[in-house]
């Protein structure tokens, strides 16, 4: 089964927590604090493998969970490392996350990769808050929570010509003839549902990957039909060849046809009509279809396009179908590079909006619900088992404008004050 798109959800381990802990040997007298760090978590690694042509491995496991790092030990011992989950994707995936609709990666060569959700760092010990005032600090760090986020696989199929042009014109029979593929034909539309991939080997020892997309129908760069699961995947072509059948009993017009396609493929992305573009007749072997081969190409010539770019052929008798694929291979040659349609933000770039926000609502018992990013990870981190590292916590609730925000929307000594799970006094 062939998965060009799928949601998934990920989440990055924890970073193991920071230890509270100190030396109490014999001959170690002034040992003082000897709490480690906890470990880093696990992060959410997608990674190219050339092997896959599908997004198949995602449709029945679509949450993918990454270890917690070790917490700290005593004697200054750090906690483990989780180790990352690496999921491989085929090339031509790319990758966006789905609340926000940002793209995270695009996928395309061996050896590209992108971190979706990043494992915690792991919490700080005691060992690291000491101080003249504090000599034997009772503060520790939890480890930082893991990134948490759903994301989409779009797949994008890398070939390098691609087969475009209404229902049932003959891509399918195509295909098959000039490669080893073999693409369900049938006499009715919409038989190609998804795309089919096939290798074009030349006497000359030149070879393409050659690409049968489904087709379309007029309004697709507006979802209908097949819409955008067909379109998305003409991204990637470098070399078009616009199928148009000459069957005179079809009832369409050719010319009517070519310029609907055309306008589909402008409208969904403006860049692809710069590709070399070959406009190719097909089902020359029918009655009647040199005569509407004549009109359709006296048409063509009349908006512009090249005599050298217009073929017939029949793929029944294989007429025209080497000369085809013999100048195909030179215009991808000519064909410029491609270049993407929009451009991936790095790797590990975050996005992060207002994180130093802090937002303040009261619930129906009277309480100060506090909420922001940075906040919430702060109290995340904080270990309050311990009286420093709750005064510590209380300081930088101070620092971060807390108190002040809460006295502006009416809080008094005596108040009740939450933070996610953790409830307490508001004191003046």
């Amino acid at each position: 089964m062939f998965v060009d798109q799928v949601t998934v959800e990920v989440q990055a381990g924890k970073g193991g927590d920071g230890m509270v802990a100190f030396r109490h040997e014999k001959f170690v007298p002034f040992g003082g604090p000897a709490g480690g760090d906890g470990g880093r978590g696990g992060s959410i690694i997608l990674y190219v493998d050339e092997g896959l042509r599908t997004l198949m491995d995602f449709r029945y496991q679509r949450h993918f969970h990454a270890k917690n790092g070790g917490n700290g030990q005593g004697k200054q011992m750090y906690g483990a490392a989780a180790t990352d989950v690496r999921l491989a994707v085929p090339g031509g995936t790319t990758v966006f996350d789905a609340d926000t609709h940002e793209q995270l990666g695009d996928l395309v060569n061996p050896g590209d990769e992108v971190v979706v959700a990043r494992g915690g760092r792991g919490g700080r010990g005691n060992v690291h808050f000491v101080s003249p005032k504090n000599t034997a600090p009772e503060i520790a760090e939890n480890g930082e929570p893991g990134a948490h986020r759903y994301v989409t696989l779009e797949l994008k199929v890398l070939a390098d010509v691609g087969l475009v042009g209404f229902p049932s014109v003959g891509k399918s029979t195509l295909l098959s003839v000039v490669t080893s593929a073999k693409p369900k034909i049938a006499a009715y539309q919409f038989t190609t549902l998804v795309p089919n991939l096939g290798m074009v080997q030349l006497d000359d020892g030149s070879d393409f990957v050659m690409a049968d997309l489904p087709g379309l129908i007029e309004g697709a760069s507006n979802g209908v039909g097949l819409g955008f699961q067909f379109l998305r995947h003409v991204e990637r072509t470098r070399v078009i060849l616009h199928l148009v059948e000459m069957d005179p009993d079809n009832g369409r017009d050719p010319l009517t046809d070519y310029q609907q396609i055309r306008q589909e493929l402008s409208t969904y992305d403006d860049t692809i009509l710069e590709r070399p573009q070959l406009v190719v007749a097909t089902k020359m072997d029918l009655p009647g279809a040199t005569a509407r081969f004549a009109e359709f190409k006296a048409g063509l010539l009349k908006d512009g396009v090249p005599e050298d770019h217009i073929y017939q052929i029949s793929s029944i008798t294989h007429d025209g179908v080497a000369q085809l694929m013999q100048d195909t291979a030179t215009a991808l040659k000519n064909a410029p590079a491609l270049q993407p349609k929009s451009k991936a933000v790095p790797a590990d770039y975050v996005f992060q909006q207002d994180e130093d926000k802090i937002e303040i609502t009261r619930d129906e018992y009277g309480t100060f619900i506090l909420s922001g990013k940075k906040l919430e990870k702060m109290y995340q981190m904080a270990n309050l088992d311990h009286d420093d590292s709750a005064l510590r916590f209380a300081r930088q609730l101070r620092n971060l404008g807390v108190d002040d925000a809460l006295r502006e929307a009416g809080a008094k000594s005596g108040d009740l004050v939450a933070i996610d799970d953790f409830t307490f006094e508001f004191v003046e």
